[in-house]
């Protein structure tokens, strides 16, 4: 009979649920539905809590751990957590098992292979801490997993890397926050048969969007599961009916990637299929067998759950991988009553105002807060919560697109949280921390809050009466409205656009095109690593194949219609949140003004990773065939800079000319003061208002102390600016702004059409509204010369 406590291994059918003391709440809830349901989970074992102790007390880790963590100085200095916590692991990996714990794992491993008549079989290994996976805790997926290992060796290794992995710098700084002492946790190392995955993905018992137990919600990718979890592809989603077992609601997304075993061992990324991208991942019957599965097992464990399950390849069958109770709303439903109704809706008389900000993007919303200080938790955000932090910056963007509403301590009306929240129509708020109090003192993680970002205000709770208001009309009941016409403008009006999933949703805008298309949605959607770290590990085809899929959405959306993508213009501490960042980013003083945009294009460091996005350039144009696409270069500082950038641009085969142009941002005092010297090189400029803005006056937007001095209207900005259109139009070259103060400030509108811009370009919120207006304008114009009775503008715009 075996001694479960002083065990080194266990076997699924030798464990239960209550084991997660022995075995952590992974491999305790593998064993509980092996051992105690009838349900499809692949055979395993478990390295046991005891093991994991053994092998930091043998080789005198403990000591040398602890004695690490204690140097940490500051857990919020990311840079110091991260080096602090890459020697621990590296310790732990290059420590040497005891001999007979290595024993164990082999012969685990040969019994297994026994059992299942197979000579070396690949398996999963998934770490599971014994303080993981608790209703009331949530540790879970904050260690590695390691997929399609083969060989007694490996698998040893591998259970050593998921020890080590106890001390990455998310999981480190989680314990710390949560004040539970990393000698409390042990590691236990789930090692089950691998399911070669042509499809997987994660069901919940509970809608997590909204806390509604009545259903079930099943998300599915083609291939292994990483991806659904890393947020690296958009999985199909399925809401299913608990009661009556049927299928109420499904969004098939398009797929293009997909992660998938090598015949050897280990992962690779590759294509979906073409034929495949659009297809639904599992038949509506899988989605019902998982259903009633995920039902069973949440009627086993008596609480909402959290599960992952795949689809094999070689028998079309579906296998449950992993169950653990859901948190959140098993936590937040836990004492509700449930006949007394919803006690969240209030009524509108009643209710509360707990926060008002900045109305930085329109439209009403409501759902449960969720509170996120640090960006090393954004994966722990879900779709439709209230997102509430300090500020965003690009790599926050995948978090942003699930959001429902987006509140924010700081920021002005262009922030970048301001900025991305209109292009995506998500309602948000801004600046709470200088119009009231700060968000993230005011709001806990649960709360329900009603939020009104037209006005810039925050209620307590659901109310119902002001979210079911109708929107403003004018239409009587039977009434039968013109259709929608829009007056021809000789100034045109574009639209600001960076998602490509956004791209059709927007097309049937009365835009002339798409004046600023930003190259970094695509990085932090979708491609999520460093370029120099992908060309370093052998990928680059990674980077041009996802950026030239992204941009081509856009310009087919589009087309014929122009489209101007801006090339990548990531700071240094942007650029370090890719992954494998950290080995090519500096630690930059003032990243504002540091290595990003043309500087980066052209550095020897750099020029390869730039050579990639030209390639995704050329592709889209000559490979699809659309010609409507054209670039523009960011931050360019000298005469120098425009020529070393363009000079690589044309030898890669990109030759300006009727159907191709070259445009430059005008954000510098230097593109302004030496117009008519930047105009050799490029068709036309773009003007950063932000940014020309805040280095013409010196002012960081994002400085509460010193934002109210920031305003595009300023008569030095608006001098600069008529001294750009005019130094431009003299070589025939056109002039755009791609800013937010003609979205804020029509009268800036006005100022730009009187001094004779070619385009302005607006968030898709605004561009109805920009179109009238600059028609409104234009005639105004006309009516004036004549008539002669306008009124003249007395300020002098000459410098």
């Amino acid at each position: 009979m075996i001694n479960r406590d002083t065990a080194n291994v266990l076997w699924f059918n030798e464990l239960h649920r209550e084991d997660v003391n022995l075995v952590g709440g992974k491999s305790s809830s593998l064993g509980e539905m092996t051992s105690s349901m009838d349900l499809p989970v692949p055979y395993g074992f478990a390295t046991t809590a005891k093991a994991y102790r053994y092998f930091m007390d043998e080789t005198g880790l403990n000591d040398k751990v602890t004695a690490l963590l204690n140097s940490i100085k500051d857990y919020e200095d990311s840079d110091e957590l991260g080096a602090t916590c890459q020697q621990i692991r590296d310790l732990i990996v290059g420590a040497k098992f005891p001999d007979d714990l290595a024993a164990d794992i082999r012969k685990a491993y040969a019994d297994l292979a026994d059992k299942m008549g197979q000579k070396d079989p690949f398996v999963a290994i998934r770490s599971s801490a014994t303080a993981e996976d608790l209703p009331d805790a949530s540790f879970a997926g904050q260690q590695e997993s390691y997929l399609n290992v083969k060989g007694g060796d490996d698998v040893v290794l591998s259970v050593k890397k998921c020890y080590a992995s106890l001390f990455t710098a998310r999981a480190t700084y989680y314990r710390n926050k949560q004040q539970f002492p990393y000698d409390k946790v042990a590691l236990s190392a789930a090692v089950q048969m691998m399911v070669f995955s042509k499809a997987s993905g994660i069901m919940f018992s509970v809608d997590v969007s909204n806390g509604d137990d009545s259903k079930i919600v099943i998300d599915a990718i083609r291939g292994l599961g990483e991806y659904i979890v890393l947020g690296k592809v958009t999985p199909n989603h399925f809401v299913i009916d608990k009661k009556t077992q049927k299928i109420i609601d499904k969004t098939v997304v398009k797929q293009t990637v997909q992660l998938s075993r090598i015949a050897g061992g280990g992962t690779k990324e590759e294509p979906v299929p073409e034929e495949l991208q659009d297809k639904q991942v599992i038949t509506d019957d899988q989605v019902l067998e998982l259903a009633g599965y995920a039902k069973k097992i949440e009627e086993h464990y008596g609480c909402y759950m959290d599960m992952e399950y795949a689809l094999d390849v070689n028998t079309n069958r579906l296998w449950i991988v992993q169950a653990r109770p859901e948190t959140f709303w098993s936590q937040k439903n836990k004492n509700k009553d449930t006949d007394s109704g919803d006690d969240n809706v209030v009524e509108e008389s009643d209710a509360k105002v707990v926060v008002r900000g900045l109305p930085a993007s329109p439209g009403l919303a409501s759902g449960v807060v969720h509170v996120i200080d640090d960006p090393k938790n954004i994966d722990q955000f879900k779709q439709g919560e209230v997102l509430v932090t300090l500020m965003t910056s690009p790599d926050w963007v995948p978090a942003m697109k699930k959001a429902a509403a987006i509140i924010t301590n700081n920021g002005g009306m262009t922030c970048h949280a301001a900025i991305v929240s209109r292009e995506m129509q998500i309602p948000c708020i801004v600046g709470t921390k200088s119009q009231s109090i700060a968000a993230t003192e005011a709001l806990h993680d649960g709360d329900v809050v009603t939020v009104d970002a037209k006005n810039g205000v925050v209620y307590q709770g659901k109310v119902a009466s002001l979210l079911k208001k109708p929107t403003t009309t004018n239409q009587a009941a039977g009434q039968v409205v013109a259709a929608e016409t829009f007056a021809p403008t000789a100034t045109g009006v574009m639209m600001n656009l960076g998602d490509p999933e956004l791209a059709d949703k927007y097309s049937s805008l009365p835009a002339d095109g798409i004046g600023l298309m930003r190259e970094e949605f695509i990085w932090t959607s979708y491609i999520h690593e460093h370029p120099l770290y992908l060309i370093k590990e052998g990928r680059p085809d990674k980077v041009v194949d996802m950026l030239s899929d992204g941009i081509s959405k856009v310009a087919r959306a589009m087309a014929p219609r122009p489209v101007v993508l801006r090339l990548s213009d990531f700071k240094s501490s942007e650029y370090r949140n890719l992954k494998g960042g950290d080995e090519f980013e500096p630690h930059e003083p003032s990243d504002l003004l540091g290595w990003r945009g043309a500087s980066r294009y052209y550095d020897p460091k750099y020029i390869e990773a730039f050579k990639l996005e030209l390639a995704a350039v050329k592709k889209v144009r000559n490979v699809y065939g659309l010609k409507n696409l054209n670039i523009m270069i960011p931050f360019v500082r000298t005469l120098d800079e425009a020529q070393k950038v363009t000079d690589i641009i044309k030898s890669q085969g990109l030759i300006r000319g009727a159907d191709f142009k070259i445009y430059m941002m005008a954000e510098i005092p230097s593109n302004i003061i030496l117009a008519d010297k930047f105009n050799e090189y490029v068709d036309g400029y773009s003007i950063g208002s932000n940014d020309l803005a805040m280095l013409i006056l010196g002012c960081d937007r994002n400085n509460d102390t010193v934002a109210p001095l920031f305003d595009e209207r300023n008569l030095a900005v608006k001098r600069a600016i008529r001294h750009l259109i005019k130094a431009a139009h003299k070589d025939g070259r056109t002039v755009s702004i791609c800013g937010q103060a003609p979205s804020e400030y029509p009268e800036f509108t006005n100022f730009l059409i009187q001094s004779g811009i070619d385009y302005v370009s607006v968030n898709p919120d605004m561009v109805k509204e920009t179109k009238r207006n600059v028609a409104h304008f234009e005639q105004r114009i006309m009516l004036d010369k004549a008539t002669g009775r306008g009124l003249q503008d007395p300020t002098d715009y000459e410098w």
